[in-house]
């Protein structure tokens, strides 16, 4: 009887913290960010200046807890070919995965576009946070989406 007791009181603290865990990873902290606040910049190719990007139907999220959780989905109006002579392009672009209430935002999709070449990554802005860089990734028929993305301070060696 004792040994039942103890089974279920541990099988209840590990569904308890199992609850926590997932609350704490995919709803807590997390912010809808008014499209008026953000900022989205890319930078020049060979200058590292940032200009301002046109982006239009913004819907972003982002968290003070970690600078890696900010997602954007946005349209612009400037045009691919003109983008990929004037910005940097971003090599090493891999999408992190947003909450799954966040549902404009599909990293494995956005990734397998950005390697079949149907997206380019451009460098947004360096260091937006330290260690982090922002990127954005922008379709030819105007859908973009950003994210910040571990830099080289950071990587794996």
């Amino acid at each position: 009887m004792n040994g039942r007791i103890i089974v279920i009181t541990l099988l209840g603290l590990a569904v308890a913290f199992g609850a926590a865990l997932w609350y704490f990873q995919t709803l807590a902290y997390y912010e809808d960010v008014p499209a008026e606040a953000v900022e989205l910049r890319l930078t020049r190719v060979g200058g590292g200046e940032t200009q301002p990007m046109m982006a239009d139907e913004i819907v972003a999220t982002d968290a003070g807890t970690s600078p890696l959780k900010f997602r954007a989905c946005f349209t612009t109006s400037m045009d691919l070919a003109m983008l990929t002579e004037t910005y940097e392009i971003y090599d090493d672009a891999e999408p992190l995965t947003a909450p799954y209430w966040f549902d404009c935002f599909d990293a494995e999709a956005i990734a397998r576009d950005l390697a079949a070449g149907r997206a380019v990554a451009f460098m947004g802005q360096r260091e937006i946070a330290e260690g982090a860089d922002r990127v954005i990734a922008v379709y030819a028929d105007g859908r973009a989406y950003a994210w910040h993305q571990l830099n080289e301070k950071y990587a794996e060696q």
